[in-house]
């Protein structure tokens, strides 16, 4: 059973104002679990083997299948037998926004189809099945994408994104995997406004035997952020995942209360938050650049998590998200299994969004 102590709550901190020394205490407490120095694995928590490149490809063909069938499956039929002619284009451009690649990225694809075919003049239409293929991976392969967590101790990684998006899944996910790395991870939830928010991610941190730092429902969440900060320098932790608030990003308040975190932990930590991600749920498509245009002006994105990958026709709009955002995206959820949230490959999505077997999973 996780050994529980008692130490006073930090005040409300003021944005520009975050104290350098311990802050005075007020009367309510904050909860922290514990665990071990060094977490092991456990009858409870095995340690996973890892995927082959085999499995790894199958995760990705099985998590794609529906984006498969709503894009290539009518361009095969498409391209199939049939001589190259202009309204091809045409055709093509009706398949790429039916799988919700939307139309700005749609249309610089087409123009680039244009010009390499006005360069290679193909007598097939079969010919751009390649084409499409090499400009789609160029797209996805525009932003660098490196390791989620570098070699600063601790590593700090801001969670943000709306609610229902499945970013506590995702935190868990990650944290599971960093676990299994050998790091030291520290949970923070942040996430004040929902009582259940932190119900939620407290269940996570006692399944996977993990660390926690929370307040009472209705703390100010930059008071958690700070003092999980302040815990992890303290217990040399490796990576911190701060959990906040899922904000609309219609509500202005709540916008400004993420900024007043992110200040708070730039405060403490010079540098930090090293990652802020923006989950997104990949079933929303084109609705989802909304919040997430809102969400790059209040804080500075280092990449996305597309979740419910596995679900979604409408999976196209990862062109988007890196065409029209400037940032990579990070991972990618494939189902509901630990594994199946994956660090996103260009190469693996392209290779099984154009795999020829629809059954191969």
């Amino acid at each position: 059973m996780a050994n529980w102590f008692r130490r006073k709550k930090v005040p409300d901190i003021a944005a520009e104002d975050v104290p350098q020394a311990e802050p005075q205490p007020s009367e309510e407490l904050l909860s922290v679990t514990a665990v071990p120095e060094e977490p092991a694995a456990t009858d409870e928590q095995p340690v996973k083997e890892e995927l082959t490149p085999e499995g790894t490809q199958s995760v990705w063909r099985r998590g794609l299948a529906r984006l498969r069938r709503v894009l290539t499956t009518p361009l095969g039929q498409l391209f199939r037998g049939r001589p190259f002619s202009e309204e091809i284009f045409g055709e093509l451009e009706e398949a790429l926004l039916g799988a919700d690649v939307g139309v700005p990225t749609t249309t610089r694809l087409i123009e680039r189809l244009r010009e390499r075919c006005r360069k290679e003049k193909p007598t097939e239409a079969s010919a751009l099945h390649s084409y499409l293929k090499d400009e789609m991976l160029a797209v996805l392969q525009q932003q660098p994408n490196p390791p989620l967590v570098g070699k600063t101790r601790p590593w700090v990684i801001l969670m943000i994104g709306v609610n229902g998006v499945g970013k506590t899944t995702s935190i868990a996910k990650l944290a599971s995997r960093f676990r299994r790395e050998g790091k030291r991870v520290l949970l923070v939830a942040a996430d004040t406004f929902r009582a259940a928010a932190i119900e939620q991610l407290e269940a996570w941190a006692h399944r996977l035997n993990l660390e926690l730092i929370k307040h009472q429902s209705g703390a100010s969440p930059a008071a958690v952020a700070f003092d999980g900060i302040r815990a992890a320098i303290a217990r040399s932790v490796d990576v911190v995942i701060i959990d906040t608030a899922g904000r609309l990003h219609t509500k202005a308040p709540l916008m400004e209360e993420l900024k007043k975190v992110h200040r708070v932990i730039a405060r403490e930590l010079p540098g930090a938050p090293h990652e802020v991600l923006l989950v997104l749920d990949a079933s929303t498509g084109q609705n989802a650049l909304s919040q997430a245009n809102s969400f790059q002006q209040i804080s500075s994105l280092t990449g996305v998590i597309l979740a419910k990958m596995d679900g979604s026709a409408k999976g196209g709009m990862a062109f988007s998200v890196v065409e029209q955002l400037k940032v990579p995206i990070r991972c990618v959820g494939l189902g509901e299994k630990e594994e199946d949230l994956q660090d996103f490959s260009p190469e693996n999505f392209i290779d099984a969004l154009f795999s020829l077997s629809e059954g191969q999973v």
